[in-house]
C-alpha cells in the first residue's frame, strides 16, 4: 500500500476543483474523457502531468487536478450504511493508539471508511479482522476498499458472522486493539475481555446518548476496565480574509459518540476514584425503560443497496481494467 507519488498515471484517482470550488472525482483511463457543463478534459492532458497542476477544459476553463485525500474518497464514495466521518475515524485511530504492527478487531464494516483509516495506521505489519453481518455490506466495503488502494490490502481480512462469537474464538489476549460500531456494543464486553490484551484498548462509537449511556455502564460495571472516556468531536471551520476572520456560520456538529477504556490485568481492582453519580442506584430495567427504540439503526431499501453495491464494483473494476 505504498503512496501514489508524481505525475499522473493510468489508473490513478484524480480530483479536479472547479472554478466555484466544486468537486469531481474520476478514475484515469487512456482516451477517456471528462464531460462538465464547462466543456470536456481529455484524459490524456492529465496523464504525465505533475499532481497539483491546472488543465483546461475544450472551452478554456480551468481545473486543478490533485489526488483525492483519503477524507476526500470517504465522503465521494458509494455507500451502504451511513459512514464514520474522517474526523471521528482520525480521533478513534489516535485516541485508541492504533500503530504500525497492532492486530485490531473491528465489528461493524459498513461501507468501510473506519477501515481504511486503520489500515493505514496498523501499516503492512499489522493485522486487521472485520467482521461485519450483513454480506451486503462486506461486498461494497471490500470494493470501497479495493478501489482506493488499488488492491486488496494483505493484511486485512473481512469475515461474515457475528462479532462475540468470533471474538471469543480468539486466542486469549491476542489482540491489542478493538473498534465497536455496531447497534448493542454493550452484549459483547464478555467476548472483548477474552480476546484483547492486558493494557488494550476498545473503544466504541455510537450515535446516541441511548447507546452512550448504556454501554459505558456496561463496562463499568465489569471493574475490568479503567474509567470510560465519552467524548464526541466537533469541527467549526473559519473564513479568513485579510481582516475579515470569523467562523463560518455552519459547523461540523454531532455525528456520534467516541467512547474509550481500557483493560485491566487478570486480578487486577482498579483504584477507587470520586465521582459525581446523580442517581446512586438503578437497575437494568431502568436502563431499558430509557431505551426501547432509541438504539435503533436505519438502513436503506434492499433495492438501494443492491444498487450501491453494482455501483461500487464497477467503480472498483473499471479503476483495475485502467491500471492493467
Amino acid at each position: 500500500m505504498s503512496p501514489h507519488r508524481g505525475a499522473f498515471v493510468v489508473g490513478d484517482h484524480v480530483q479536479l476543483r472547479g472554478p466555484k470550488n466544486t468537486l469531481h472525482t474520476i478514475t484515469l483511463e487512456a482516451g477517456g474523457e471528462f464531460h462538465t457543463h464547462k466543456g470536456v478534459i481529455p484524459h490524456d492532458a492529465l496523464l504525465g502531468v505533475p499532481e497539483g497542476s491546472t488543465v483546461a477544459t475544450d472551452s478554456g476553463i480551468s481545473y486543478l487536478a490533485l489526488r483525492p485525500l483519503l477524507g476526500d474518497f470517504v465522503l465521494s464514495m458509494a455507500r451502504g450504511a451511513a459512514i464514520i466521518y474522517p474526523k471521528d475515524a482520525a480521533h478513534i485511530v489516535a485516541i485508541a493508539d492504533i500503530a504500525p504492527g497492532h492486530t485490531v478487531m473491528e465489528a461493524g464494516v459498513g461501507s468501510g471508511s473506519l477501515s481504511m483509516s486503520l489500515l493505514r495506521a496498523i501499516g503492512d505489519k499489522g493485522k486487521l479482522l472485520s467482521i461485519e453481518r450483513r454480506s451486503e455490506f462486506a461486498e461494497i466495503a471490500k470494493a470501497n476498499v479495493q478501489m482506493f488502494f488499488g488492491e486488496m490490502p494483505a493484511q486485512w481480512s473481512v469475515e461474515i458472522g457475528d462479532f462475540e462469537d468470533r471474538a471469543l474464538e480468539q486466542d486469549p489476549e491476542s489482540v491489542d486493539r478493538v473498534v465497536l460500531d455496531m447497534l448493542a456494543p454493550w452484549e459483547c464486553v464478555d467476548a472483548v475481555s477474552h480476546a484483547l490484551i492486558p493494557g488494550g484498548v476498545v473503544t466504541i462509537y455510537v450515535a446516541t446518548v441511548t447507546q452512550l449511556s448504556r454501554v459505558v455502564e456496561a463496562f463499568r460495571v465489569t471493574g475490568r476496565y479503567t474509567e470510560p472516556y465519552s467524548e464526541e468531536v466537533l469541527i467549526r471551520p473559519w473564513h479568513v480574509e485579510g481582516l475579515a476572520v470569523r467562523p463560518e456560520h455552519r459547523m461540523i456538529g454531532h455525528t456520534g459518540f467516541v467512547v474509550t477504556t481500557r483493560l485491566l490485568a487478570p486480578g487486577a481492582v482498579l483504584p477507587e476514584t470520586k465521582r459525581r453519580v446523580a442517581k446512586p442506584e438503578y437497575s437494568e430495567e431502568d436502563v431499558e425503560l430509557w431505551t426501547p427504540g432509541a438504539t435503533g439503526q436505519r438502513h436503506g431499501s434492499d433495492k438501494k443497496i443492491r444498487q450501491t453495491l453494482r455501483q461500487a464494483q464497477a467503480r472498483a473494476t473499471r479503476s483495475r481494467k485502467a491500471s492493467e
